[in-house]
């Protein structure tokens, strides 16, 4: 076996870890903020960093719901687009949104728990994915919005 020959189940653990990584690092950037600076809006789209953590949610749901799980977005109440996950409605606040987080992050957890990386899934509008792929994009996501989040909160703290 090869320096990049993984097994599968331990490349599984590695990306498991990385994508809970990405979990708790986005989570985190909430903690400590009160609700303004939470939905304050400091770039031009609606980004803010409490609107982050609601598309992270939204996406995680895409994926693992949607993709996984077989279930649509309109069946699970989703909005179609991901633009429009970012958008906070008046009664969201960071414990709500916060908990929809993590029981979101919790599903995921359960829908993948019995399947194989190399399992084929088919709730993806474009066609079948593996669920190693899934993964891949997940974390992708995951650590892409965790820098947004960094960058934002420094700016609502400055």
């Amino acid at each position: 076996m090869g320096v990049f020959d993984v097994p599968l189940d331990e490349e599984r653990v590695q990306l498991e870890a990385f994508i809970e990584d990405c979990r708790s690092a986005i989570e985190v950037t909430l903690h400590g903020l009160t609700e303004e600076q939470a939905r304050r809006r400091l770039v031009p789209s609606a980004t803010t960093l409490l609107g982050l953590l609601k598309h992270v949610t939204w996406m995680q749901r895409v994926w693992f719901e949607e993709c996984v799980g077989g279930t649509s977005r309109r069946e699970l109440g989703l909005v179609q687009r991901p633009d429009e996950s970012f958008r906070l409605d008046p009664g969201d606040t960071i414990v709500s949104v916060t908990a929809a987080y993590r029981e979101a992050c919790a599903t995921a957890r359960t829908a993948v728990a019995d399947l194989p990386l190399d399992a084929v899934v088919t709730g993806h509008r474009s066609g079948p994915r593996t669920l190693h792929w899934v993964y891949l994009q997940v974390l992708r996501e995951l650590a892409q919005h965790c820098g947004h989040a960094d960058i934002l909160r420094e700016q609502v703290l400055a």
